[in-house]
């Protein structure tokens, strides 16, 4: 076995890790697509601001993100589809008011600062059993619904008309692809950061977009890129002593710059 993974907490990250790394791309394809995925960094910062609720009145910060997050994309969802706001205006106001929230709640709870960097930026060793089950029973959620939903969420991503028009409720799988992206976002949190989740949702989709001939193409694509980025980001991270989720992310645009400069010379 190798050194790095002869501590429980590598071999919970490593987990968790490739978790994350086969659930994002599943989400942030269609997000991508339907050029939605500001929806993400959105949903993180909402995320933010439930991890610092947790930490104030005393209850997990995972739990407590996750419950506000899935009511943030639940409010996003309703005013998209109320047609009340456009888009891009709904996701701006819910964005701002997280950071808000967040920023107010921290300043409140100026004892709970050095817990809540670790959710901000990724912490792999803050990645208990408890957040592997967890991440597992989100993960297997998450992966099944797109399996389920596969023909409903394809339809709508490139042609949302004709699918309401086949009799697809196109509302309702609006509302679960956003509420699949909050939960995305919280399972991502622990090992990249609410600040940087967003960038393993769409930075491998771009790639297998880029490279791929065929849908089914492009999101294996995706998810082989982004299991390679968070395998070297987090041995970086081991090594070299860096923060996991930086060192996840930068693989991954290093990986995709390295693609990009082959594709170009070749």
């Amino acid at each position: 076995m190798p050194e790095f993974l002869q501590y429980g907490f590598m071999q919970r990250a490593f987990l968790a890790g490739i978790i994350i790394a086969a659930i994002a791309p599943m989400i942030g394809i269609f997000l991508v697509l339907r050029r939605l995925s500001l929806i993400a960094d959105t949903l993180a910062h909402v995320a933010l601001a439930g991890v610092a609720v947790g930490l104030l009145v005393g209850v997990n910060p995972v739990l407590a993100a996750l419950l506000v997050a899935v009511l943030g994309a639940m409010g996003i969802d309703r005013l998209r589809a109320t047609g009340r706001l456009p888009g891009e205006v709904a996701l701006a106001l819910f964005l701002s008011g997280g950071l808000a929230v967040a920023t107010v709640l921290i300043s409140l709870g100026r004892g709970f600062t050095v817990g809540l960097f670790g959710y901000l930026f990724g912490s792999i060793t803050t990645v208990t059993p408890a957040d592997l089950w967890l991440a597992l029973a989100l993960g297997g959620t998450i992966a099944l619904s797109v399996l389920l939903l596969y023909r409903e969420l394809f339809a709508i991503t490139f042609n949302e008309e004709t699918a309401r028009i086949s009799g697809i409720p196109v509302d309702s799988i609006n509302l679960l692809l956003s509420v699949l992206t909050a939960l995305t976002v919280v399972i991502g949190m622990r090992l990249v950061g609410v600040l940087l989740i967003s960038a393993l949702l769409v930075i491998p989709t771009v790639v297998g977009i880029q490279v791929a001939r065929n849908f089914r193409q492009a999101l294996g694509i995706a998810i082989l890129h982004s299991v390679s980025s968070v395998i070297v980001g987090l041995l970086l991270s081991y090594y070299l002593d860096l923060a996991a989720g930086g060192a996840i992310v930068l693989s991954a645009l290093v990986l995709f710059a390295l693609l990009a400069f082959a594709r170009r010379v070749l």
